[in-house]
């Protein structure tokens, strides 16, 4: 029975996990696509969007505070079998996320010269940028209701029913971007503007059929009454978890942006190396973000549940799979260094030293992986301000002051910087992994503290 019980769970894990790769990697394309089809009319267009995509991430950061608090809390509703309670959730989030879009979305379009002065926009490039950043930026409302409406999806398990969506979200797009830069149908062709207003109307079906999904496939009701009714205290448990997770993110990218300043100091070849690297070794990183995902929802369902000893064995298996997926990646990928890399450029030096950080990268992912996992599964148990506070330090207090020792002043440059990112990942793999093990986590689940206090308020 315990064998049986076993493979139920490795068969839940990839059933979810498989999906949500697919869905990243498609997320991911969406502004590859753009910027490819955008290579065939102007390379200035090209240079601007590039650009403005940057703001347009920053802003989706701040949508994946509700989107993250939202999988977490609405998981533990439905292994508690308060199902009402997560339709409430859901509910509440979407209104949450849809204001958060909405006012976010008015600032992108009334201060879109500004922001893109700050980023030190060219001129030259700021007519493209604005049109981009006010048509894409505008309706990225559109992109809050997705990131929500995904989380909801998976959260009931329906990881699939969210990857279609987006695969369809896609196809959509590069239609529509065929349209408007080719003039198909006697459409005029409208170069930035149209690439926008694709992006915009593929992501407008997406929200309309991920809302149908939710209502006939999840049976949440959507109604005036719904809508109006507002929980605080869901809304409360939401932020609990998404507003310090955005701040680890951010402190994150800010760190990664100053690394980025660095390798800028080692030279322009140094940078296109990095970032040449880094698009190959992306595949790793999907895959351990698919599984920490992937195990935060079945983690979260358990905690619901009462069930902290099927949870603390879930992360465990989903680590061991975990690093052994990432060494087998990496194995291959250092296997075919020379040819990936080949793909891109047929700089000597370039090459070599992608191939030596790939080598690196085989002891540095198992770390990267074992992060994603564990860190999902602490705050699927409701364990959110360590996680998120070593999340901000350790990349700050490691990564960065070694990348700049190594890197600059003993002069070893990528090499230095990748013995960097191995040492934060594997220092907070170490701490996390006796965090768990520790099991302190087990009293933190946010349904065991709402009933305690509606216990005392009663």
């Amino acid at each position: 029975m315990e064998i049986q019980h076993t493979k139920e769970r490795k068969l839940n894990l990839f059933m979810l996990t498989w999906p949500i790769f697919i869905e990243t990697l498609l997320r991911m394309l969406l502004g590859n696509v753009d910027t490819f089809m955008l290579s065939h009319y102007s390379e200035k267009a090209v240079a601007a969007v590039g650009a403005t995509n940057q703001i347009i991430a920053m802003v989706l950061v701040i949508y994946s505070v509700v989107s993250t608090g939202t999988t977490i809390v609405i998981s533990q509703y439905l292994g508690a079998g308060q199902k009402d309670k997560a339709n409430a959730t859901a509910v509440s989030a979407m209104i949450l996320n849809f204001f958060f879009g909405l006012f976010l979305s008015l600032v992108l379009i009334i201060f879109a010269r500004p922001i893109l002065t700050m980023i030190n926009l060219p001129e030259e490039l700021m007519e493209y940028g604005m049109q981009f950043l006010r048509i894409a930026g505008g309706f990225s409302f559109l992109q809050a209701l997705i990131a929500t409406n995904s989380a909801i999806l998976r959260s009931h398990g329906s990881t699939r029913a969210a990857m279609f969506v987006v695969l369809g979200m896609n196809i959509l797009n590069a239609l529509g971007n065929c349209i408007f830069l080719y003039g198909l149908f006697g459409v005029p062709v409208m170069g930035v503007a149209g690439v926008a207003i694709s992006t915009s109307i593929s992501q407008a079906v997406a929200v309309i059929a991920m809302l149908v999904l939710l209502i006939k496939k999840m049976g949440i009701k959507i109604s005036r009454k719904t809508l109006l009714a507002f929980d605080k205290e869901t809304i409360g448990s939401i932020l609990k978890i998404g507003a310090p997770s955005a701040g680890e993110v951010f402190a994150y990218q800010i760190s990664s942006l100053t690394i980025t300043y660095i390798i800028t100091l080692m030279g322009t070849e140094a940078l296109t190396t990095r970032v040449m690297t880094f698009n190959i070794m992306w595949f790793i990183m999907i895959s351990g973000l698919s599984l920490g995902q992937g195990t935060q929802i079945l983690v979260g369902h358990l905690i619901g549940a009462g069930d902290s000893k099927q949870a603390y064995k879930t992360c465990l298996r989903s680590s061991k799979i975990g690093v052994v997926i990432a060494v087998a990646i990496a194995v291959v990928l250092f296997a075919f260094a020379k040819p990936l890399l080949g793909i891109f450029t047929q700089n000597p030096n370039i090459i070599r030293t992608g191939s030596i950080l790939l080598a690196i990268a085989i002891l540095l992912e198992p770390g990267r992986v074992l992060n994603l996992v564990i860190i999902s599964s602490l705050k699927a148990s409701g364990d959110v301000k360590f996680p998120v506070l070593m999340g901000m330090l350790s990349p700050w207090g490691i990564a960065v002051p070694i990348a700049y020792v190594l890197g600059i002043h003993y002069g070893m440059g990528l090499i230095g910087v990748w013995i960097a990112f191995t040492s934060d990942e594997w220092l907070r793999a170490i701490i996390f992994s006796v965090r768990w093990r520790s099991r302190v986590w087990e009293n933190k689940s946010l349904i065991v503290r709402n009933l305690e206090e509606s216990s005392a308020s009663s």
